[in-house]
């Protein structure tokens, strides 16, 4: 199919919990947590290449309209007033999966089975940890790998008098 993308969309408060790292930094600062999970999934996002939605229940709070912001390519939606995550998210899915491949982040079991009735997939928090870690795995020891053939190019190419100062210089 022809122009399918592929969407990635989380239950925000859900995958905070479920995070451990994230879990910890919420018990202190809910705010932070927030931050920390939208700069996961913005790292995330550019290993992948896929859309990215984080979906925050705003369901009790009082007078909030639905909000959507942008932060560093990650789509970030604040539900409107008795909304909750889990209709948006439901809504969404439904809408999507017509044309696109979507997945949808939760440890939730009913949302997991209206997920997977709508066509979309399901992948639990510990699974979205567990890839998050090794795609970050992958690009450390692929820039690693990278540094070694830059460096050992470059030192191919200078006078070893020239490589001796630089390397007595970067001790120092």
């Amino acid at each position: 199919m022809e122009g399918l993308k592929e969407y990635l969309i989380l239950d925000g408060y859900n995958v905070i919990n479920g995070w451990p790292e994230i879990q910890e930094i919420a018990a202190i600062n809910l705010d932070e947590a927030r931050r920390a999970l939208v700069d996961r999934m913005a790292e995330y996002k550019s290993f992948k290449g896929i859309e990215i939605i984080i979906v925050f229940d705003a369901y009790q709070v009082k007078g909030t309209k639905k909000l959507k912001e942008n932060i560093k390519g990650v789509e970030i939606v604040y539900t409107k007033e008795r909304e909750t995550a889990d209709s948006y998210i439901e809504r969404l899915t439904t809408e999507l999966s017509e044309r696109n491949h979507v997945s949808v982040v939760t440890n939730d079991w009913a949302e997991q089975q209206i997920v997977l009735g709508s066509g979309a997939t399901r992948i639990t928090v510990r699974e979205l940890v567990l890839d998050f870690n090794a795609a970050k795995g992958r690009i450390h020891r692929s820039s690693e790998k990278l540094g070694k053939i830059v460096s050992n190019s470059i030192s191919k190419n200078i006078d070893s008098e020239i490589l001796r100062k630089l390397e007595k210089f970067r001790k120092e």
